[in-house]
């Protein structure tokens, strides 16, 4: 059911964004037909749009989860001098829905690497209750911490998390 971390430690991700956690929900991301697995390449233009995200559990319940996007390596994976860049915010996410169902606190933004290859991160967290008036955001996108966030709003550890590469296009020549 759930899936194991080992990818997540292989690609830095727990450490550069996570700590340690135990899988303890299923979180499937869809960019139109292709599936989201760790590690795997999706080209920016792919991504352009929000991705189909699908949240299931092993005990269905009433559970509601908050979904965090962010870009490790802005604004180059050799220079992350603005770790972590964030990308969206949905919180009050119904288990066994879309992510369409919950409530988008922060844009979605589509990944628009300027050099090198860079990771973007979708962390689940399982919410104790709604957050009714809202949760504690960031200022700016810029220099946003996944932990810090999950602190303020009383998240405690992620239940899931998946990553996908995304490298800048070449440009169209044209003639």
């Amino acid at each position: 059911m759930a899936r194991s971390v080992e990818p997540l430690v292989v690609g830095r991700v727990i450490g550069d964004v996570l700590d340690i956690f135990t899988p303890a929900a299923e979180l499937t991301v869809h960019y139109s037909t292709k599936q989201v697995h760790n590690g795997c390449d999706i080209k920016p233009s792919s991504a352009a749009d929000k991705p189909h995200v699908r949240i299931l559990s092993p005990v269905v319940s009433s559970s509601l989860y908050t979904l965090v996007m962010v870009d490790p390596d802005a604004p180059t994976p050799s220079e992350p001098r603005l770790r972590e860049w964030l990308h969206w915010i949905v919180v009050d996410i119904p288990e066994g829905h879309d992510a369409t169902k919950g409530r988008e606190m922060v844009p979605y933004m589509g990944p628009q690497p300027p050099t090198g290859i860079h990771r973007y991160i979708l962390v689940l967290f399982k919410q104790e209750r709604a957050t009714e008036g809202g949760c504690q955001l960031p200022d700016a996108r810029a220099n946003f911490s996944t932990r810090q966030f999950a602190a303020q709003n009383s998240l405690g550890l992620p239940v899931a998390a998946v990553y996908f590469n995304s490298q800048k296009e070449p440009a169209v020549k044209k003639r």
